[in-house]
């Protein structure tokens, strides 16, 4: 259902508020990268809290809170209750957010141990055997997946949830973004392996556009077909462990990733 417009508040325009959790901050700085976009938008918001950008943490409610990062601690599991409570409507923004990034490498390996070899007092680190997306903890309206983000996109989901209407981002493939800007594919022409079939679109198909497979960091696309996909792959020179690699790598935690690499290990 489309969104009911956002709730002002005592200064007469909606509240924003930007949440870092286990993240580079690359997707927050995305949003400060937007520049000219950035001050139309804070025309129409009230950034109540963004600490990235500023140190004014307002107390809330906020409108939309733009969450990046994924839960590594029992910390962050508490915290992100009070966000969603918080928050009118809740965006995961990024591969950690919505799919617990990079360091959910970590579900696959002993944290402890490397905690003991990383750290000379291991025993004074709080974290989580896993790191898990935002939406394992706390109902979600919506994921804006890529590492990092798409400005364009993110642009589109403020402006769609300050409307009050469904934000309009495709979920197809990166293959759509090749034929649309005529990027010959590469595996077709030159048999270079690519995600680019499985992967969600939002990143202007940047990789294929230099002659390289896609990477997949923008996650799974909203339709995948890994038993036809995977043996491609195979076909183009990657062995089990190199398809395990790059399924696990952005996007380690997202349930079609991870199922198609746990499939390919047990084959």
């Amino acid at each position: 259902m489309p969104a009911a417009p956002a709730t002002v508040h005592g200064t007469g325009r909606p509240t924003l508020a930007v949440w870092k959790f286990a993240s580079c901050d690359g997707c927050q700085l995305t949003l400060l990268d937007c520049e000219d976009e950035l001050l139309g938008i804070a025309e129409r918001v009230r950034i109540s809290y963004f600490l990235e950008a500023s140190s004014t943490a307002g107390p809330g409610p906020y409108d939309l809170s733009l969450v990046e990062g994924s839960v590594t601690t029992e910390a962050d599991i508490e915290r992100i209750r009070h966000v969603r409570a918080a928050s009118r409507r809740l965006v995961t923004i990024g591969a950690c957010a919505t799919a617990g990034g990079v360091q959910a490498l970590r579900n696959h390996a002993d944290v402890a141990e490397f905690a003991a070899v990383v750290y000379a007092r291991p025993d004074y680190i709080a974290t989580l055997a896993t790191s898990t997306p935002i939406s394992a903890h706390v109902p979600v309206d919506f994921e804006l997946r890529g590492c990092p983000i798409d400005r364009g996109q993110l642009i589109e989901v403020i402006t769609a949830y300050l409307a009050g209407r469904t934000p309009d981002v495709p979920g197809h493939s990166v293959c759509f973004e090749c034929k649309r800007r005529g990027t010959v594919c590469v595996t077709v022409a030159h048999g270079t392996p690519c995600l680019g079939p499985v992967t969600h679109a939002g990143c202007g198909a940047l990789c294929p556009a230099y002659g390289r497979g896609c990477y997949g960091c923008f996650g799974p696309s909203n339709s995948t077909d890994f038993d036809a996909f995977l043996p491609l792959l195979r076909r183009d020179g990657m062995d089990t462990l190199d398809m395990v690699r790059v399924l696990r790598t952005f996007n380690t935690a997202a349930p079609e990733f991870d199922a198609a690499a746990r499939k390919e290990e047990q084959a």
